[in-house]
């Protein structure tokens, strides 16, 4: 190692941003790719996978690599802009490392912890690993593995883990069935769902299992909600189906009800006959609508008042931090009930009107009445006509009888605007992006 060169453990990388040499960045680290060797030696760390501002995913050489400190990393000059593409040989850390479990051989002196232990062959659980520079050379290698004692799943007692040389380690190189997750999905906890998305996105079908596994139900949803089609279909179906119904009540009914229409018939029936029945009714409501019209686009769950509500109820139902920004910009004012479809739909007020008001204010007495709601068969271009002439985030969506069925957000309008695909590609070329460079990734 390079005299006074720090050690890295991986998962502090995760997240850390990229910088060029004039201090501009350039993305954020997303992952580590080493070459596993043979003979017990330790991986060369090849190079890392690094998510630039349109979240395409290149390869920065560690050759490239000027610094790795203080919470960012340094490069050379510009990024390679081709997309990268995992080799055979080639293993990502994050992605494939954390949470193995393997056998853990003391080798006279190879843990640095203060306990140690005296069985060989105890099986552990990886929780990270470290790379170090080598000595006059621009080369890295991973040296340390910080591994839990105990089989996985077991309660961590102080002094459980410690950090031990690559070769007490055997196993790095078999397949595993039931990974886990729990590191992993620890070293991403800060992303944001689109963000997690993303990388569950570029994970192999078989961790991306394990990762939907290991998150908590609200947060698959949201991931779920950002992910491809193809993707969502995918991690739903390796989902007992008690868990799949659970992680469909999490998700916005609009999104559950377009990742049910991808599913056959039969299996759409099973899901939401186990999903409680206040949810699985209003998924239902939004099945039984094109796609692409009021109906099809809609929540079933906008923030409804009634007339006799104040603005302060109002205020304080827009301040949920779960809500959208779209949905908390207006209140749909209706008869009881409240729940969608409500009693007369009577009007909208928007939130700039709630703070220009005396919190007593009654909602009756400031209603906008003026726009005129949506038909649930409104097609998609005349909704689109809607939101843009009115400068709207949002529009009501109200039956025949005059009842509220539900809200049509600008997302969900530009989910169907967009690309199929769009999920999966560029916000923009990469030909618009800043240093595109030609050549070899440097692999």
């Amino acid at each position: 190692m390079v005299a006074g060169a720090p050690r890295v453990f991986v998962s502090h990388l995760s997240g850390v941003a990229v910088f060029d040499p004039n201090g501009d960045q350039v993305g954020r680290v997303r992952d580590v790719v080493v070459m596993l060797r043979v003979g017990g030696r330790p991986p060369r760390v090849l190079g890392l996978v690094v998510e630039v501002v349109s979240r395409r995913r290149t390869f920065l050489p560690m050759t490239r690599v000027t610094g790795v400190e203080s919470g960012q990393v340094i490069t050379t000059g510009v990024l390679n802009m081709r997309r990268f593409e995992q080799r055979p040989t080639e293993t990502l850390v994050l992605g494939e490392l954390l949470d193995r479990r393997l056998r853990w051989v003391p080798q006279g002196g190879g843990a640095t912890s203060s306990t140690t232990g005296e069985d060989a062959g105890e099986e552990v659980t990886v929780l990270d690993v470290s790379m170090v520079q080598l000595p006059a050379r621009r080369d890295w290698e991973i040296d340390k593995v910080f591994i839990r004692r105990g089989k996985s799943g077991a309660l961590r007692r102080k002094g459980e883990a410690l950090t031990v040389d690559w070769s007490a380690v055997t196993g790095f190189r078999l397949a595993e069935d039931g990974q886990g997750a729990e590191n992993l999905v620890a070293t991403f906890e800060q992303l944001r769902p689109a963000d997690l998305a993303n990388v569950l996105h570029h994970l192999s079908p078989k961790r991306r299992g394990e990762v939907a596994a290991a998150l908590d139900d609200d947060r698959l949803a949201d991931v779920l909600e950002e992910l491809p089609d193809d993707d969502q279909v995918e991690i739903l179906s390796k989902l007992k189906e008690e868990r799949a119904a659970d992680v469909l009540e999490a998700m916005d009914p609009d999104d559950a009800a377009d990742l049910l229409a991808e599913l056959p018939a039969d299996e759409q029936e099973r899901l939401l006959t186990l999903m409680q029945p206040q949810d699985a009714a209003g998924v239902r409501r939004l099945l039984s609508y094109e796609e692409r019209t009021a109906g099809g686009l809609m929540t079933t769950e906008p923030i409804v008042l009634r007339p006799d509500a104040t603005v302060a109820d109002a205020l304080a139902r827009i301040r949920n931090p779960d809500l959208s920004p779209a949905l908390a910009a207006q209140i749909y004012v209706c008869r009881p009930p409240d729940e969608t479809p409500t009693g007369k739909y009577l009007g909208l007020v928007h939130f700039q009107r709630l703070l220009r008001d005396p919190p007593f204010t009654l909602l009756g007495s400031i209603v906008d009445t003026d726009l005129q709601p949506l038909a649930p068969d409104t097609a998609l271009p005349s909704v689109t006509s809607f939101l843009a002439t009115y400068n709207m985030i949002s529009a009501p969506v109200v039956d025949e009888s005059g009842s509220l069925l539900g809200a049509v957000t600008v997302d969900d309008v530009l989910d169907h605007l967009l690309p199929e695909d769009w999920r999966e590609t560029e916000l923009r070329d990469a030909e618009h992006l800043r240093g595109v460079p030609g050549g070899s990734d440097g692999r």
